[in-house]
């Protein structure tokens, strides 16, 4: 029986006239040759069904070409657009990448990241719910980027909404709203309490009075629960923490017999959710995609012989008004 023999670096790098150290460095650190050239080195790999042993290579240089991503709940659609361009950026970076889910419980995030610090290079740790002496801690031990946590001396990516929630509470007040609403999501969420404070001085600031409402489990199921109690406090416009949460408020009031927006305008974040709802959401867009791409770019960097100090990078989101806000009912 014919056991099949997988092609080596050697045979790879004779059949395209090349030295082996050029089809390592096409896979462990593209970033030293021409785009042509990983291009075409990865093309042929494929063809002859090359494999890179990246076990070996970590043997040989005690890095192993894999970063961990630890998220607090991959079924929020916040983080699917991080991981899938974290993960197109680690492959050109010659690097894996492997996902956990913590749940959102602190303990368990912090055994993650045990299991994975034998195994990775580096960390990606989105919407960490650890304290941030725990961050620091592992920031010491391992290379680390955090994503939606703002901790001084590690380096971070931090998707805004700071400007764009101005300038919705500014758009209410303009279309004649006179009481607003926050519905807030998990508590222990760095983006959560960024948004809580920076909604309540906005509303401050135009002397809009502001009811704090939340839904900590920042379910569909709490936003649709919830939508009574906003209309309780007699506001005639809300915005949620994410899409998740405004969604089930705009069912909520829907069930209630309220029309989105003519009784009741609101506002989402994160924008994920624009496209499955009726009305169409307004929301505020992020850009997730290009934080999945700088936090693992940035991993990369910090990991290297010439790291530079933390980098702090603020990605800042835009409003986006579609059909579930509009002009206040009159009374």
């Amino acid at each position: 029986m014919n056991r099949y023999k997988a092609p080596t670096i050697v045979q790879l790098a004779k059949l395209l006239g090349v030295a082996p150290s050029t089809v390592s460095r096409a896979f462990t650190d593209p970033g030293k040759l021409l785009p042509e050239t990983v291009d075409r080195v990865r093309r042929k790999a494929s063809e002859i069904g090359y494999v890179p042993n990246n076990h070996a290579r970590a043997l040989i240089t005690g890095r192993s070409s894999i970063v961990g991503l630890i998220v607090p709940d991959i079924a929020n659609p916040f983080f699917p657009p991080i991981l899938r361009q974290a993960q197109r950026t680690a492959e050109e970076q010659g690097l894996s990448l492997i996902l956990a889910d913590s749940d959102g419980d602190p303990e368990r995030e912090l055994q993650l990241v045990g299991r994975m610090t034998p195994q990775v290079e580096g960390l990606v740790l989105a919407a960490s719910r650890l304290p941030e002496k725990s961050l620091v801690t592992i920031a010491e031990r391992l290379p680390t980027v955090l994503v939606n946590r703002d901790v001084e001396g590690i380096p971070r990516v931090l998707v805004s909404a700071d400007e764009a929630l101005d300038l919705a509470v500014a758009t209410f007040v303009r279309d004649g709203h006179r009481s607003l609403a926050y519905v807030g999501g998990p508590p222990e969420s760095w983006s959560n309490a960024q948004r809580a404070s920076r909604v309540e001085r906005s509303a401050r600031e135009h002397g809009l009075p502001m009811a704090r409402l939340e839904a900590p489990g920042g379910t569909y199921s709490e936003g649709f629960d919830v939508a009574r109690a906003v209309t309780s406090a007699g506001a005639t416009a809300v915005i949620a923490f994410d899409d998740v949460i405004a969604h089930g408020l705009i069912s909520g009031f829907q069930a209630a017999g309220l029309s989105v927006p003519h009784d009741v305008s609101v506002l989402g974040c994160d924008d994920t959710l624009s496209t499955t709802t009726y009305p169409p959401l307004s929301s505020i867009s992020l850009d997730l995609r290009g934080a999945g791409r700088l936090a693992v770019e940035t991993l990369r960097a910090s990991a290297g012989p010439s790291a530079a100090a933390p980098a702090r990078f603020e990605l800042e989101g835009k409003l986006v008004l579609r059909g579930s806000t509009g002009r206040a009912p009159e009374r």
